[in-house]
C-alpha cells in the first residue's frame, strides 16, 4: 500500500550567479518514512536542502503536506512542521544544553503549548548523554554531543519533516554509528526524514528510498535495498571496484568548484577596485 505523500517536489532549480548548483531535481517524500540522498563533493545537496527550507530562492514546484510550499518563508516553513539541522548545526554555543533545547520550541511557546516539558524529557530519553550535560555550556560539548544536541533541539519543534544535512561529518566511527542508528529510530516517532549524507553505505541501509545527485542533477534513484546494489552506485560511493569511470568524474568542475572561483574572482575585482 503506497504511502501518502508528505513532500513533492518538481524541476527544482537553484542558481549561483550564472552557476546552475541544482538543475531539475524532482523528489518524493512519503510520509513515515526516511529518504536519502548521496553524492559526491560539490553535488548540490546541501544547496538543495537549503532551497527546500526557503534559505536559497529557487525554481520549480514544491508541495508540502498538500500545499505549494514555494513563496514562504523560512520561519513560514517552519510553522507548517519542516524543519532543517544544517551541517555547521548552528548551536548557541554560549547557553547551556538545556537552553538551546528550550529554545527549539520558542514557536511552540509562543503557541501556549502546553507538551514542551513531556518533548524535554523525551529528548533526555532519546539521548541520556543531553541529561547529564543539561547545564553544560553548549560550546564545550564533544562533537557528537553537539550533533545530539542539533538533532535533540530540531526534534522540540516537533517536525514533521526533520531533514539533516551531513549529520555524521567529522564524528568518530561509533559515534556516528550512534547518531545513525538514532535517526534510523526516529520513523517510529512519527517523523519523517530527507537525509544528506556521504556515509552511502549507512545513509542506504537506514533509509527505505534513496537518490543519487550529480552535479546537480538526480542521476539515479530507487529503493535504498536496490541502489546499494546498484554496479555504479557499488563503484562511485560504497569504496569497491575499480577507479574507472568514478575517477575520472570526480575529476571534472563541480558546480560547487565554480561558485568558489566565482567568488575568488569577485574579491579580487573588490580588492583592484580599493586599490590606489
Amino acid at each position: 500500500m503506497k504511502k501518502e505523500q508528505l513532500l513533492g517536489v518538481r524541476d527544482l532549480n537553484v542558481r549561483y550567479g550564472k552557476v546552475e548548483a541544482v538543475y531539475r531535481a524532482s523528489l518524493t517524500v512519503e510520509r513515515g518514512s526516511i529518504v536519502s540522498v548521496i553524492g559526491p563533493n560539490g553535488a548540490g545537496k546541501s544547496t538543495l536542502l537549503n532551497a527546500l527550507m526557503g534559505v536559497l530562492p529557487s525554481l520549480g514546484s514544491v508541495e508540502f503536506c498538500g500545499r505549494d510550499i514555494g513563496r514562504l518563508t523560512v520561519e513560514q516553513r517552519v510553522g507548517q512542521g519542516l524543519c532543517l539541522v544544517p551541517e555547521t548545526r548552528e548551536l548557541f554555543a554560549q547557553m547551556s544544553v538545556e537552553d538551546n533545547l528550550q529554545l527549539g520550541a520558542f514557536a511552540r511557546y509562543r503557541r501556549g503549548d502546553k507538551g514542551i516539558r513531556q518533548s524535554l524529557d523525551e529528548v533526555f530519553a532519546l539521548f541520556p548523554r543531553l541529561e547529564q550535560r543539561r547545564t553544560q555550556i553548549a560550546g564545550s560539548l564533544s562533537g557528537g554531543e553537539r550533533q545530539m544536541l542539533a538533532l535533540g533541539r530540531a526534534l522540540m519543534g516537533r517536525p514533521t519533516l526533520l531533514m539533516l544535512d551531513e549529520p555524521s561529518l567529522g564524528l568518530a566511527p561509533l559515534i556516528v554509528r550512534e547518531i545513525l542508528h538514532t535517526i534510523g529510530n526516529l520513523r517510529s516517532t512519527g517523523v519523517s526524514i530527507l537525509l544528506i549524507e556521504q556515509n552511502a553505505r549507512a545513509a542506504l541501509q537506514i533509509s527505505d528510498y534513496g537518490y543519487v545527485l550529480e552535479n546537480g542533477e538526480i542521476a539515479l534513484e530507487g529503493p535504498s535495498a536496490e541502489l546499494a546494489n546498484n554496479p555504479r552506485v557499488i563503484e562511485s560511493y560504497l569504496g569497491i571496484g575499480g577507479d574507472g569511470a568514478a575517477s575520472a568524474e570526480d575529476t571534472r568542475p563541480t558546480a560547487h568548484d565554480q561558485v568558489l572561483r566565482l567568488q575568488t574572482e569577485d574579491l579580487m575585482s573588490f580588492g583592484e577596485a580599493l586599490s590606489p
